[in-house]
């Protein structure tokens, strides 16, 4: 396996090129008081549009990223871009994490020094993590697959000898979204190879047993069920989309930066914990490098068609059982929050934690709990199994 330092660097042309493309932006009308009832809201998507024309630093933004050690792996038909930063200290535990859709290692960048160095973070240095960020393919520097069906059993395959290569026998997986199924996989394909599994949010869907006794849920177990459900009702018009016909949704959004933001800060309004305004949960400059990321990589379009190629895949609704020691993070305004009961019927629970504020991005949006969640699994797995670091 070839692996290769790697440095973000997006040439002069490309930035001016998106500055372009925003000046020439042909705005549609909207609806009078709709609000964001119909996707983004036009005047807010015009001031963001602003500040990313006018006031964002991106060479700022790539600095921030390249300060963390990246680079490229040659993996079967791949080419994969990934964060390697290992801590100070040499006996510190591997941890691969995973982002999903529409993130990117760009979620992580808060965490990453506190997780490597938390004696510095108000940690210990048995807390310390080797951090494995990789960019899942056709995201960011990761090629695309080139043939339909990449799917996450083929990404935990990937994945797993990816830390082969770099030295890890066995680790620690952490992810939401994209990268929780891709952890999941990963647990039930090499259980051998993994210390345990840490998931900010839990993909769960209820067998017919759990189905029948939903009256009999708590209130705030409830209250996340019928949250879910809404969700399926009114949000979830980009699934379909992209898990039926991406490549013509692409076309538009590969084109338009506009298009492109819109379709993405709409997901960050009503998928963080910002109550209504995104700078409340995530600051302009961090959701914008996530998107200019993307934009830069020339990945816009094939970092959708991972909701077709996985759709062939089915997790749901029956989750098998995984034996490998797993955490959970509890976040209020995550998209989904299966109970606690579900997660143990599925999961060898070991660890859980609740926190007060904080939705899909979790790592992004509030990294002290995400990393403190991580350390206390970390202490979990030291207390079922003293031989684990």
């Amino acid at each position: 396996m070839e692996i290769t330092p790697f440095r973000i660097d997006v040439a002069n042309g490309s930035i001016d090129d998106l500055r372009r493309r925003i000046d020439q932006t042909r705005w549609p009308d909207q609806l009078d008081g709709v609000g964001w009832q119909y996707g983004t809201e036009r005047e807010y998507l015009r001031e963001l549009v602003h500040y990313w024309r006018h006031h964002f630093n991106w060479r700022q933004q790539e600095a921030l990223i390249n300060r963390f050690s990246q680079y490229r792996a040659t993996i079967d038909d791949f080419r994969i871009h990934f964060i390697h930063q290992r801590s100070s200290h040499q006996d510190a535990t591997p941890l691969l994490m995973t982002h999903g859709w529409p993130s990117s290692i760009v979620e992580f960048l808060d965490v990453i020094e506190p997780l490597t160095e938390p004696e510095k973070y108000c940690g210990c240095s048995a807390d310390a993590f080797h951090v494995v960020c990789p960019s899942l393919p056709g995201f960011a520097y990761s090629s695309a697959p080139r043939k339909a069906g990449t799917n996450v059993r083929d990404i935990a395959k990937i994945w797993l000898k990816l830390m082969r290569a770099l030295g890890y026998e066995r680790f620690i997986v952490q992810g939401g979204d994209f990268g929780a199924m891709v952890s999941t996989q990963l647990a039930g394909e090499a259980p051998a190879h993994l210390l345990g599994i840490h998931l900010s949010m839990q993909i769960l869907f209820p067998t017919e047993l759990q189905l029948q006794n939903i009256d009999k849920l708590s209130p705030p177990e409830r209250a996340g069920w019928d949250e879910l459900e809404g969700f399926v009702t009114d949000k979830m018009g980009y699934h379909a989309i992209q898990s039926t016909k991406p490549q013509t949704l692409g076309y538009g959004l590969h084109d338009s930066p506009v298009g492109f933001c819109a379709w993405l800060t709409e997901k960050f309004h009503d998928w963080t914990d910002c109550e209504g305004e995104i700078r409340n949960a995530v600051s302009w400059d961090r959701l914008l490098t996530n998107i200019s990321l993307l934009w830069f990589s020339e990945s816009v379009a094939s970092c959708l068609r991972i909701y077709r190629d996985c759709n062939t895949q089915n997790p749901a609704p029956h989750v098998p059982y995984v034996s490998v020691p797993t955490g959970c993070a509890r976040f209020p305004r995550e998209v989904m929050k299966p109970p606690r009961a579900w997660a143990e019927e599925a999961y060898n629970l070991i660890f859980w934690s609740e926190h007060e504020k904080g939705g899909h991005f979790a790592a992004m949006e509030q990294p002290e709990a995400f990393a403190q969640s991580l350390r206390g699994f970390k202490g979990a797995l030291r207390e079922a199994s003293p031989s684990s670091k």
